[in-house]
């Protein structure tokens, strides 16, 4: 991501001067320097999280420094790491931080979502399109490196989404006059269309609020990737609320994700860290800046561990919650055709039970290989293309109850 850097500069800067930097973490007090970046597993340094310490009480605004941090990976699952990392490990109560990070094509569901209910899982599968679960709550979103994603990390007393949206909102309008709302939904949105979706991590001591910025994504493979199956699910699995969506780009043609992330970051930098107050340059030159960061394991330790939970089968499809796939099919008994209902019990993402409803409303179980399987579309597809094989001789003695 260092071509997205291009107007950044660390520290002592004012609006419309900027210079690019290293590859490197500056003004950093504390931890080992190594090839000029720094090791956050340093037992001295004083922004670790330490809940004995995080008493927020006499921390002034003027106390607050705040930083930048600019993700130099496009893998999802190494983003997601770092932020887990950061909101596990750092101490927010003086040190408020902004993330800033883009992703290769992918979807991202929230931490209680049924992934096939946002989205058809397998074809995501055939078109290279990764699929993600994050750690927080709200709706499934496609990236790709059209859309920037911003997070705000503070201390849980100090956690202010509205805060955060304005920030946005500002950098919208002091870099391109751009006019945009925050919705009742903390949606961000202009003429009525999402530009923005949201969502958060409560914690102790801890919290971030996360955002997506569409600016030039494309909208063709964002929906055809939240596409779903033609199926019901009966599910307790919270649902995505679809909304009409627009690019930054389509409002204004020289919007573009370089641009974004230094107006956005410029923005919160200028801003005083607990109340909407413009500080202009002498704020800013107070803060710690941007800083390019490198996710590895050798300055974030036990990162490597995170991003392999987020990557695997039993945190993608085996956190969905317990939920029934219902499909109608029309099956051939003496010359006629009979409509019966299929249904797939899933649970932690194994197929546990398979039932036909049949019209006389008599449900016969149904044995198939298919039985403590993991489930997907695919799997359903050849359910059904099986049952539509089944001798009509067969299906009479079901529905005479032998």
């Amino acid at each position: 991501m260092l071509n997205m850097a291009t107007r950044i500069v660390q520290g002592g800067f004012s609006k419309g001067q900027f210079a690019l930097i290293p590859m490197r973490l500056q003004k950093c007090n504390t931890g080992p320097q190594v090839n000029g970046a720094r090791n956050y597993s340093s037992s001295s340094s004083n922004d670790m999280t330490d809940n004995n310490s995080n008493d927020l009480k006499g921390v002034t605004d003027d106390s607050i420094k705040k930083s930048v941090f600019i993700s130099q990976s496009y893998d999802v699952f190494t983003n997601l790491a770092l932020e887990d990392w950061l909101y596990k490990n750092f101490d927010f109560s003086h040190h408020h931080l902004l993330m800033l990070w883009a992703n290769d094509p992918c979807v991202v569901i929230g931490r209680h979502q049924n992934p096939f209910i946002e989205a058809n899982v397998s074809n995501l599968m055939r078109k290279g399109i990764t699929l993600a679960r994050r750690n927080s709550g709200g709706g499934a979103v496609y990236h790709d490196r059209g859309n920037l994603n911003c997070t705000f990390f503070t201390p849980r007393e100090r956690y202010n989404r509205k805060y955060n949206l304005n920030i946005i909102t500002r950098a919208l309008f002091r870099e391109w006059g751009i006019k945009s709302d925050i919705s009742d939904r903390d949606d961000i949105v202009i003429s009525g269309k999402k530009i923005s979706g949201t969502a958060a991590k409560l914690g102790q001591p801890n919290a971030y609020h996360h955002c997506t910025l569409l600016v030039n994504s494309n909208k063709l493979h964002l929906s055809d990737a939240l596409a779903k199956d033609e199926v019901n699910i009966i599910s307790k699995a919270t649902s995505s609320v679809r909304s009409p969506i627009k690019n930054l780009c389509d409002v204004n043609r020289a919007v573009n994700v370089p641009q974004l992330l230094s107006a956005i970051g410029y923005e919160f930098l200028r801003t005083s860290a607990t109340e909407l107050e413009d500080g202009g340059r002498d704020q800013a030159m107070k803060q710690r800046g941007f800083q390019l960061i490198n996710p590895t394991e050798k300055w974030f330790p036990g990162l490597t561990e995170i991003r392999e939970m987020f990557a695997s089968w039993d945190w993608r499809l085996g956190k969905t919650p317990k939920f029934t796939v219902q499909k109608e099919l029309e099956m051939k008994a003496e010359d006629k055709e009979h409509k019966v209902l299929l249904s797939l019990d899933v649970e932690k993402g194994i197929i546990t039970n398979i039932t036909l409803t049949l019209p006389t409303n008599d449900v016969v179980p149904v044995v198939s290989n298919l039985l403590n399987q993991p489930y997907t579309e695919d799997s359903l597809h050849g359910m059904m293309d099986a049952l539509k094989l089944v001798p009509s001789s067969d299906m009479k003695q079901a529905m005479s109850g032998l």
